[in-house]
């Protein structure tokens, strides 16, 4: 029995290689048949070279703010879309945007108002530190929003084409979509009050409005990048805005800080230099002032219009050169994201 299972075995691989091998000179008898069967073309006619003249160059965008502002649509959706995640599974929504601003004008106007005193040399003591506010939070919020902006959205800087310049631009005008209804507030209550205002002031507002969106948008340009790097740069942020409501003048008459300058003359430099302290001013004269039929010029720095200009072109160059740093190091997000 054993003998005859063997030859058994021993015929059937016989079989199966001649099975194979059979399958073999089929398929190399099809492949030939194919072969001859196809055509012959033989090229004729004079080789062209194709030459490329054009100069290479990168495929990322080198446009900045300027390509940002020529595509309204992209920056739309940008906008769209942080303003989705802020407001993802919120009952609120946009309310709690203005939760803060209000505690907090709350607290200022009663601690400093009725327990300091300090509403009695201030006329409309509320709309002068409600304005304040106003400015301080369109500052704060384009500022530490445009520093978070480039790793909050390190998805897509890593994926798309589009000039990074875009998402602190978009924190910039997410921070105008929170502060315009306290805007729209503010005015209403001056006009409520009686606002008597003049061409002196509306220039006054435009040019503290350009002062505040140039330094704003060149400080979230420049530690947008560095936060790339260093994430310690969104903790020095937060931890700096804490202070700008007391360095500005807001909640005290800026008539204080001026009768010091002559003992602190370089102290009341420095406060001066503060372009947020220029543009805090500059709306107080548009609304603050405006209220009232007394003469308020002795409540603002007697060179206000000349420091405003020199801030405003100072805000410019500091802009550019924000712009110039985020754009030599923007080549380098991906990799240390």
């Amino acid at each position: 029995m054993a003998t005859a299972d063997k030859k058994a075995e021993s015929q059937a691989a016989i079989d199966e290689r001649g099975r194979r091998e059979n399958a073999a000179r089929r398929a190399r008898r099809m492949a030939k048949n194919q072969a001859d069967a196809m055509p012959v073309v033989e090229a004729s006619g004079p080789r062209q070279q194709r030459v490329v003249e054009a100069e290479l160059i990168s495929p990322a965008p080198r446009g900045g703010i300027i390509e940002t502002i020529q595509q309204p649509y992209l920056l739309r959706l940008i906008v769209s879309r942080q303003l989705a995640q802020m407001y993802a599974a919120s009952l609120l929504g946009l309310a709690w945007s203005y939760v803060q601003p209000a505690m907090r004008f709350g607290v200022y106007y009663i601690v400093m108002g009725f327990i300091l005193k300090l509403h009695r040399d201030i006329p409309y003591f509320a709309l002068h530190l409600f304005t304040g506010i106003v400015v301080v939070h369109y500052f704060s919020e384009t500022w530490s929003g445009g520093t978070r902006s480039i790793w909050q959205n390190k998805a897509l800087v890593q994926k798309m084409r589009m000039p990074r310049e875009i998402f602190p631009v978009a924190a910039m005008l997410v921070a105008a979509y929170h502060t315009m209804p306290q805007l729209l507030v503010l005015v209403l209550c001056c006009v409520i009050i009686g606002w008597h205002i003049t061409w002196s002031a509306v220039a006054a507002g435009l040019l503290g409005l350009a002062i505040l969106v140039c330094f704003s948008m060149a400080l979230a340009l420049f530690f947008a990048a560095l936060n790339v790097f260093y994430k310690d740069f969104q903790n020095i942020v937060s931890t700096m805005l804490q202070f700008m409501h007391f360095m500005v003048p807001m909640m005290y008459p800026f008539t204080r800080v001026y009768a010091m300058h002559g003992d602190h003359p370089i102290l009341y430099q420095i406060y001066m230099a503060n372009p947020v302290t220029q543009a805090v001013l500059l709306f107080q004269k548009l609304f603050w002032a405006s209220l009232s039929d007394k003469d308020l010029s002795a409540e603002f720095p007697p060179d206000l219009w000349v420091r405003g200009l020199i801030t405003l072109v100072a805000c410019a160059g500091l802009l550019w050169l924000a712009q110039r740093f985020f754009a030599r190091v923007e080549g380098k997000f991906p990799e240390r994201m």
